[in-house]
């Protein structure tokens, strides 16, 4: 398998260099990179899974207990990574089993434990830095993904709750093998208030915003959109342009080379061009992403450089309105992957970005 083989040969080339015996890769992000798409998730709110990955100079594996071995490799596992497993309470043989892998050099993890180091941080770039295989990984999830929004808003009605809405989306999103990692529900009273409104029992009334972090094969399609039974006002119109505004001016930097820190300060001098000096301020702008909704959120003068094939996802913000796609840096510039044809757009830049959907 040729992504498989690629991934080992880039971890072992860092391993050569730093001199490590070893690379234990717990996380479900990085678990799900090295097994190109495999999962090792069963509570969804926890950051690590049943298994890890175990990289060394001359060997791979995937080490697990008894519970899980079987349908790991059936249904997880890439062929070409061995699965090691040992007895659920016998945590002592599995760590044996890495002394016995990792030679003398120390060994380095996502999530280090005892002696263990830190991953060197070239590896992260290695991660962004999205093959082929991941793309049309990647398409897929984002497509789906955009039309589970579509289909649920389709169906919302003002009477629902936003508890109702976000269980809504929770079911598309499983009925197409995505994980709902995240489902958050603006309802029309707590919009202007809240730039990250968490579902409530309050009725959604004249409009609603639902947002998608929604993961499979460990990756993340993030996204928002809004709907509206009424009419939109001027002044949702006129924010709904502003912060698409923004979000071209980030995209208009992101590229292969430049740093977190140089669209962190287009957006800032977006906003301001805009007449909302300050308003990055009040929440997050987004940043890059992939194997974690976000890998890195963008802030002031961060050093983290985009990769040729980074995913990132921006998400501008004013009082009641926010824009967000996830999309990937190519050789000809921006790759939105959240489409659905159906949802209304308008163009900024030459984007086609989502418009509010009028029900």
């Amino acid at each position: 398998m040729k992504e498989l083989e690629t991934k080992l040969a880039r971890v072992r080339a860092i391993l050569e260099k730093h001199a490590l015996g070893a690379v234990r890769l717990r996380g479900t992000d990085w678990f799900a990179w090295a097994t190109c798409g495999g999962s090792n998730t069963v509570l969804l709110a926890a950051e690590t899974g049943v298994a890890e990955v175990l990289v060394s100079r001359d060997g791979a594996w995937v080490l697990t207990d008894a519970i899980e071995a079987e349908r790991l490799e059936k249904e997880e596992v890439p062929v070409g990574l061995p699965i090691w497993s040992g007895p659920w309470a016998e945590r002592a043989r599995r760590e044996g089993f890495v002394a016995e892998r990792s030679g003398a050099g120390p060994v380095a993890s996502d999530r280090p434990e005892g002696r263990e180091v830190p991953l060197p941080a070239e590896l992260m770039a290695v991660r962004s830095s999205l093959m082929p295989e991941e793309l049309v990984r990647y398409r897929a999830l984002g497509r789906d993904a955009a039309e589970a929004m579509t289909e649920v808003l389709g169906a919302a009605r003002p009477e629902w709750t936003g508890w109702q809405l976000a269980g809504a989306g929770a079911e598309a999103l499983w009925a197409r093998g995505i994980h709902p990692a995240l489902v958050l529900v603006g309802e029309a009273r707590r919009l202007p208030v809240y730039r990250h409104p968490t579902a409530s029992a309050e009725r959604l009334g004249e409009r609603a915003m639902l947002v998608f972090c929604a993961r499979r094969h460990g990756l993340y399609a993030n996204l928002t959109r809004f709907v509206s039974f009424r009419a939109p006002t001027g002044e949702e119109r006129r924010l709904l342009a502003d912060v698409a505004r923004v979000e071209a001016a980030a995209f208009q930097a992101s590229r292969p080379g430049e740093t977190l820190g140089v669209v962190y300060a287009a957006i800032v001098r977006s906003y301001a061009e805009r007449g909302h000096p300050g308003a990055e301020a009040f929440h997050h702008q987004g940043g890059s992403c992939g194997y974690l909704a976000r890998d890195v959120v963008a802030g002031p003068g961060s050093k983290v450089v985009l990769q040729p094939g980074n995913a990132v996802a921006w998400n501008p913000s004013l009082p009641g309105m926010k824009i967000e796609d996830t999309a990937v840096l190519t050789d000809d510039g921006i790759e939105l992957l959240t489409v659905d044809p159906r949802w209304p757009t308008f163009e900024v830049d030459g984007y086609a970005r989502p418009d509010i959907q009028v029900r």
